[in-house]
């Protein structure tokens, strides 16, 4: 096995980056509080949520609200759906007046909304189609391209390591690949050893990916697939400390960062805020149930809470509920409320 980098350095095209732990898209979920607060967690490069090509070319006031940034929200990277030529060229035109530092290009939503539109994971099922609109891309991008890939549609049909070379010499800068199938879904064991073989396969960097909801799961990441970096979706849902977690254990070999429920709580408020700033406090409070119940996960005695909380429409009554998130004797921080083995 590679040993895991001590001092992470990656290289993406022109961007160089610190730190090899990369905050993945996820729709619905990496906006501009989210990726803000995560930064502040140690994360260096996030993504804004998945973009439609079709409804980014149609001026979309939501697609566009997703691109919302700042100068302190960067190195910033941007997730392009779409296999319909005319669709990519007119959001690519579009995304050249936005500042960000990386285009990826998705081939690995499993949604069947997505796929039944011939996108996303659909384009595993055919190689050639897809380097043909990665070439199109990379020649009309005025960043570095990337490509998101799963390991294949099915297990009978496992395609990775000939997607990803024919996507290297399509242009792409590096290549993000979700260790399981399109049916697989998120479901099963990830396949490290599929990673391997597509790490080995290309010059460009591989970022690894799938069921990394621990620092444990980074550090595992990185042996089993010698990746040159991880990327991180799920384990970050209410645990923005994996950033830091991971940085101390790749680093020394334990974890020194285990919040406190009052520090969860503290940063469950200024989650609030973010969102009530962005979003107006009736969106921001819906918004925010979910996140209520991804920071609470482990804690002990607050079902009735997540209950309570999915029904509540003003800023003052979800601060009311993190409140009442009192600190028992023993808790299990969100470190310790996943499984070590299994579901890595």
């Amino acid at each position: 096995m590679e040993n895991v980098p001590k001092k992470p350095m990656l290289k993406i095209g022109t961007l160089k980056l610190k730190s090899n732990l990369i905050l993945a898209p996820m729709a619905g979920i990496s906006d501009f509080p989210f990726r803000i607060l995560n930064r502040r967690f140690g994360c260096e490069l996030a993504f804004v949520e998945m973009i439609n090509a079709r409804s980014l070319g149609y001026r979309s006031k939501r697609t566009q609200k997703m691109l919302y940034s700042v100068p302190e929200d960067r190195p910033l990277g941007v997730q392009l759906l779409g296999c319909e030529e005319k669709y990519i060229l007119r959001a690519l035109d579009i995304l050249s007046r936005y500042d960000f530092d990386i285009l990826d290009f998705n081939a690995a939503c499993p949604a069947k909304k997505v796929t039944r539109r011939g996108e996303g994971a659909s384009l595993l099922k055919e190689p050639e189609e897809l380097s043909k609109i990665l070439k199109l891309v990379v020649k009309n991008s005025h960043v570095p391209v990337t490509l998101k890939i799963r390991t294949g549609w099915d297990r009978h049909s496992e395609n990775s390591k000939v997607v990803a070379k024919l996507a290297e010499d399509a242009g792409i800068s590096a290549l993000f690949i979700h260790g399981r199938t399109k049916e697989d879904g998120y479901g099963g064991e990830v396949d490290y050893q599929a990673i391997r073989e597509v790490k080995k396969s290309i010059g460009v960097p591989v970022i690894g990916s799938g069921n990394v909801f621990l620092a444990f799961g980074v550090k595992k990441m990185f042996e089993e697939t010698g990746c040159d970096a991880v990327a991180i979706a799920r384990g970050a849902l209410g645990n923005p400390w994996i950033f830091k977690q991971s940085v101390e254990l790749l680093k020394d070999g334990r974890i020194i960062t285990k919040p406190a429920r009052q520090d969860i709580k503290r940063v469950m408020t200024e989650h609030l805020d973010a969102c009530v700033d962005f979003y107006g406090e009736r969106g921001a409070v819906v918004i925010f149930r979910k996140f209520f119940s991804w920071y609470t996960k482990g804690f002990r005695g607050v079902r009735h809470l997540r209950e309570k909380s999915s029904r509540v429409k003003t800023k003052k009554e979800m601060y009311q509920i993190i409140q009442d998130c009192s600190s028992p004797a023993k808790q299990k921080t969100p470190a310790e409320s996943f499984p070590l083995r299994g579901s890595l």
